[in-house]
């Protein structure tokens, strides 16, 4: 009898950390969702000094990283999560959760936090984003984006460049470079909001309905784009 209770003990104990497990996760992955929604309207309301409206208005995906942490000494590290949206005939799809994380050479002393944005310019960026996991090799494929309310003509991110990244840190957005860094699905954050596990494939081709806790960060997305599409059309 005693070892039948304690297994219904331990069983119920499962089953209560699982409940918290989920529910810590949810809280994490919704606070993630609303500091998104901070950077994109940072992007809005910094012109002059952040993501020219031409780069904004011709990414096919877009990547948000709030408080993206570097540090470390002689060795510096690369870790964050956040959420990554692309464009589908029908508008923006449903957010994908991220995670990025890898090694760079350097001298860094410290900790600094700082919000990454990566955009996926064309179709090869769109394709390796897809995969659920890639290197940014920095090999041509990936560059610090331009700054300013226009880009440079003499630039050619619209050519070859399959992604740019910017940093911001103290509401001001510069070109960030990230070689080595992997970019990958974080499945943790996946299930906590869509209930069960799905591939990056089928929520960023606009396969997947956009849960009720992202509906901040949609709409901030589609005020950012459109804001960038008009200006350029001016």
């Amino acid at each position: 009898m005693k070892k039948a209770m304690s297994v219904l003990l331990m069983g119920f104990m499962g089953l209560f950390a699982t409940l918290a497990w989920a529910g810590s996760a949810r809280e994490d992955s919704e606070r993630r969702l609303e500091s998104s929604v901070d950077v994109l309207h940072a992007i809005m309301a910094t012109p002059d000094k952040g993501i020219p409206d031409e780069v904004l208005s011709n990414a096919k995906c877009i990547l948000v990283v709030p408080d993206l942490i570097k540090g470390g000494f002689i060795f510096g590290a690369k870790h964050g999560r956040g959420v990554a949206s692309c464009r589908t005939p029908d508008g923006w799809s449903a957010p994908a959760f991220v995670s990025v994380g890898g090694g760079s050479w350097g001298l860094q002393i410290g900790v600094e936090g700082v919000d990454l944005v990566m955009l996926v310019m064309n179709d090869h960026g769109f394709q390796h984003l897809l995969s659920s996991k890639f290197e940014l090799t920095g090999e041509g494929s990936v560059a610090a984006g331009p700054v300013g309310r226009h880009a440079s003509a003499g630039t050619d991110w619209k050519m070859n460049t399959e992604m740019l990244t910017y940093s911001r840190s103290k509401g001001v957005f510069a070109g960030l470079t990230l070689e080595g860094a992997v970019v990958e699905q974080d499945n943790d954050s996946t299930r906590a909001i869509y209930g069960r596990h799905m591939s990056f494939r089928n929520i960023l081709s606009g396969r997947a309905s956009t849960p009720k806790s992202a509906g901040g960060f949609m709409r901030a997305l589609a005020e950012a784009g459109h804001q960038a599409a008009v200006a350029e059309a001016q």
